[in-house]
Formats: C-alpha cells, sequence, structure tokens
C-alpha cells in the first residue's frame, strides 16, 4: 500500500507525537510499505527519512509550526496517489485530507492525540472556557462523521469525545513504543554523569517543558517529599518554554541541587537515563496516551501521576503504580511512600515492565494495517468528477 501520514508538524520539532509518526512509519515500511509523511515547513529543513513532503508555509512566531491551508501542487498530487491517509491534527491537515482526499475516495483515518479542549484553556486564556468548548464541540463530530476511520489511543480519550459530541464509532488503539531499546539498559553510567549515588531515590520526568505538564505542581510537590526523604532527588529530562521559570522556582525554593535538569537529550539515550532512575513522575492532566509514561514503565519504572484520562488509562493504581487526586499534598504522599518502600517500587516495577507488552510497536502496527487494509478493500472505484478536474486545472494557476 500507498500510505500517507498527514501532521500539521513535524520534525525537527520534536514531541510524542513526532516520534510516534517517525516510529510507525519506520515500521509500516519494514512491512514491505510504501510510506510519505506530509507536513507544513521551511524549505531548508533537513530530514533524516526519506518521503517526508515539506508544504511551505508561514513560521509561527518561534513555535516551530508553519500556517498554511494548502498544500504545494507537487504535494498535493504525491497526496492524490494514496491507497490511505492517515491524519494526525484535525485543523489544517484534517481539512487538506477532506479538501483533497475525500472527493477522489481515498479512504482517511484520524487519530486524536490531543486533549484539545485543556490545551485551549493552558494556551488561550482569554476565551472563556465556554466558549473554547462550544467551537470544539461544533467543529469535532461533522470532522469525525467526514473521515471514515477515528481511531483514539486510549479509552478515556474516546470518552472527551464522546462528550464533546462525537458519535461515529471510534476504535482505542494505542501508540506503540519500540520496547527492545527500554529493555537492554542499565543506566549506570547516567548516574556517575550527574554525581547521583546508588543510594539516591531517583525521580524522573521526562518530557516537554511546557505549561500544560502542570510542571510547577511537580516542582512544588517535590518541596514535600526532600523534606521527608532526604536521598530524594528530581531529574527533569526534556525542555521547552517553561525551562527558565522552573529552574527559577527550583532555586527560589531551596531545590537548586536537589532537583537537575538534563535539557534535551537524544531519544536513543532516554533509555539509559531512565533506566538509572527509580521512580517516574506527571503531574500532567492533558494527556490522551503518555508515551513518555510506556517508555518508563518499559524501562521498569513505576510511576506516580494524577488520576486522570490517558495517565489514568494507562497506569493501575497500587499495580504499576500509584495515583493521586489532583490534590498537592495527596500526591506528595503517594510520591514519599514510593520513596520509603523499596519492596514496593521493585514489585510495581516489575508489572509495569510487563504492562508495557500491550504497546509493543510491532503489534500496534499490525493493529493499524488491519484497520488500512479493510478500508482500502471497502473503498468506492475513484473517479474523478468533472468538479474535482475543474478544481485542479484552477489551481495549476494559484501556485
Amino acid at each position: 500500500m500507498r500510505i500517507g501520514i498527514m501532521a500539521d508538524i513535524y520534525k525537527p520539532h520534536i514531541s510524542g507525537i513526532t516520534n510516534y509518526i517517525a516510529l510507525h512509519k519506520r515500521y509500516l515500511e519494514q512491512a514491505g510499505h510504501e510510506v510519505f509523511v506530509f507536513a507544513f515547513g521551511d524549505a531548508e529543513i533537513q530530514c533524516d527519512e526519506r518521503n517526508v513532503v515539506y508544504s511551505p508555509g508561514l513560521p509561527v512566531v518561534d513555535t516551530g509550526y508553519y500556517l498554511n491551508f494548502s498544500y504545494s501542487r507537487a504535494a498535493k498530487h504525491l497526496l492524490q496517489s494514496m491507497d490511505v491517509v492517515h491524519v494526525q491534527h484535525p485543523f489544517l491537515s484534517g481539512r487538506l485530507a477532506l479538501r483533497y482526499c475525500r472527493p477522489l475516495r481515498i479512504p482517511i483515518v484520524f487519530t486524536n492525540h490531543t486533549r484539545y479542549d485543556l490545551y485551549a484553556q493552558t494556551y488561550l486564556p482569554l476565551v472563556p472556557e465556554e466558549i473554547s468548548a462550544s467551537l470544539l464541540q461544533t467543529y469535532m463530530p461533522p470532522f469525525c462523521d467526514a473521515v471514515d476511520l477515528v481511531t483514539t489511543p486510549s479509552a478515556g480519550m474516546a470518552g472527551v469525545l464522546c462528550r464533546l459530541g462525537v458519535t461515529s464509532p471510534i476504535e482505542v488503539v494505542p501508540n506503540g513504543v519500540e520496547l527492545r531499546l527500554f529493555h537492554e539498559r542499565c543506566g549506570a553510567d547516567c548516574r556517575a554523569e550527574f554525581g547521583f549515588s546508588r543510594d539516591d531515590i531517583l525521580l524522573v520526568y521526562a518530557g516537554r517543558l511546557a505549561p500544560e505538564k502542570n510542571l510547577d505542581f511537580l516542582i512544588q510537590t517535590f518541596a514535600g517529599v526532600a523534606e521527608a526523604v532526604e536521598n530524594a532527588l528530581l531529574l527533569i529530562i526534556g525542555g521547552g518554554s517553561e525551562t527558565k521559570g522552573l529552574k527559577r522556582t527550583a532555586g527560589e525554593i531551596g531545590l537548586g541541587d536537589r532537583i537537575r535538569f538534563a535539557g534535551m537529550v537524544p531519544y536513543e539515550r532516554l533509555p539509559d537515563y531512565l533506566a538509572a532512575c527509580d521512580v517516574f513522575v506527571t503531574a500532567s492532566v492533558s494527556e490522551v496516551h503518555p508515551l513518555s509514561v510506556i517508555e518508563a514503565m518499559a524501562a521498569g519504572l513505576p510511576t506516580v501521576g494524577l488520576h486522570s484520562v490517558g495517565v489514568g488509562d494507562t497506569v493501575e493504581d497500587g499495580i504499576t503504580g500509584l495515583l493521586a487526586r489532583d490534590d498537592p499534598a495527596a500526591f506528595a504522599a503517594q510520591l514519599t511512600r514510593l520513596c520509603l518502600d523499596h519492596d514496593l517500587r521493585r514489585r510495581l516495577g516489575i508489572a509495569a515492565r510487563q504492562a508495557s507488552e500491550k504497546y509493543a510497536i510491532d503489534r500496534v502496527t499490525k493493529i493499524m494495517l488491519a484497520h488500512y487494509e479493510r478500508l482500502v478493500m471497502h473503498a468506492a472505484p475513484r473517479k474523478r468528477s468533472l468538479g474535482v478536474r475543474v478544481r485542479n486545472f484552477l489551481e495549476r494557476f494559484r501556485q
């Protein structure tokens, strides 16, 4: 099959969705399929993959996003030669999928990765929550009705879509992780790199340092843990807009020597960093399918998080980690409990590693491929209508 993956943003931007696309593409190619990624970007972007097609766009400040409402003519024509397209974002690339592919009866799969309701509250604070919710309730149901298959990585996110009014059938298909990378690392060198001793209890967060990750809450909560557990340390891996503010907060509360910032690390080194730690921590409530949690599980780490969609779907409370209500005292109590109980950490970590097997990328790829093949098999024969041919003719003069 020729498979087109459509995204609003791709490499060099780093995110869970970018990592998912790259890994999914690679395993689809290993299965013998021809896969193309369509995204917006600068013409000078250097990508380490073949078959990545960028259409030009207007850069949005320094976010890494580029804004455009059409693909280049070459990208459009290539997209229209696909057997199936898989959309990762519902707005820009989602609308283009409907515009370019639906008239040609090319099956469209849409995966909802993001809690757009919570992102609107974080990034559009001046917009009343009722208005942002109303906009999503207006947009998402007809968009989901227009595509051929809606998937989401977690059952909790499927529930969120239903509450937004989506009535289309929703398939829960987890995002895959290359577990082998996380099973084979020891992590000893990373402890030495930061001057950590074997007796230190090392908590770790890995991900973007962005407002929706609730990292101020995490750092303030760790202050309580640090008082109770003198050898507890927090390692924060990642970069983002909140980095300077978080470092400042750590210094202001007197924990500059107990909270270490590793910055961005190459993805191939992440398994070593995780293997060097004892507990994975996250205070985010915006995750749909937290790949960082699954990667930590694969590395044999228990997770402490908040009861929420995504994290709550992934972590089994008391089995593979501990969950707390959205309250600093409750969260600190769970962290402290796990820091002080070595046997509990070990038991939860073993169960977490076993539970991670359900997210193995080869297993998940087969599930998604079965959906692609079913849609392609039942797709109506393509026929370029007069309207499509006229539109294609006119677009030659617009570009």
